[in-house]
């Protein structure tokens, strides 16, 4: 037994130890889905971040089918694009990513700038 203990299993047990979810990928976003907008503070921090950033990229694939975009195209838009604020602004309200995330994911340039354009379109009212 203690031979078996001090084997390294590495790989194998590092999934046991340290997640949340054994399974294949569709299982794990099944779970994700089921918990999205319930998770609380007994979750653990990778599970909710998990959930966050699930809902997130739905909410943004949903925003591209809508404007009829792709992926690229918010590459080719420019930073401070209207429409890529009001997506911004929608990922600030409804999820808990940060502002670096959502800079990255639409194309924004640095997470300072877009906090200053999020900031500066709240006192126009420009959203």
């Amino acid at each position: 037994m203690e031979a078996h203990r001090a084997a390294d299993l590495g790989k194998e047990w590092k999934a046991v130890r340290r997640g949340w979810c054994l399974g294949s990928q569709e299982f794990r976003q099944a779970l994700l889905e089921e918990m999205q907008g319930r998770s609380g503070p007994h979750h653990g921090r990778q599970e909710r971040r998990e959930t966050e950033e699930a809902w997130a990229k739905q909410l943004l694939a949903e925003e591209l089918k809508r404007r009829r975009w792709t992926v690229a195209e918010l590459a080719q838009r420019r930073k401070g694009d209207a429409q890529k604020l009001k997506l911004a602004r929608r990922l600030r309200q409804e999820t808990t990513m940060t502002l670096n995330w959502i800079a990255q994911r639409l194309n924004m340039g640095a997470a300072g700038s877009l906090a200053n354009l999020l900031r500066d379109a709240g006192k126009n009212n420009n959203m």
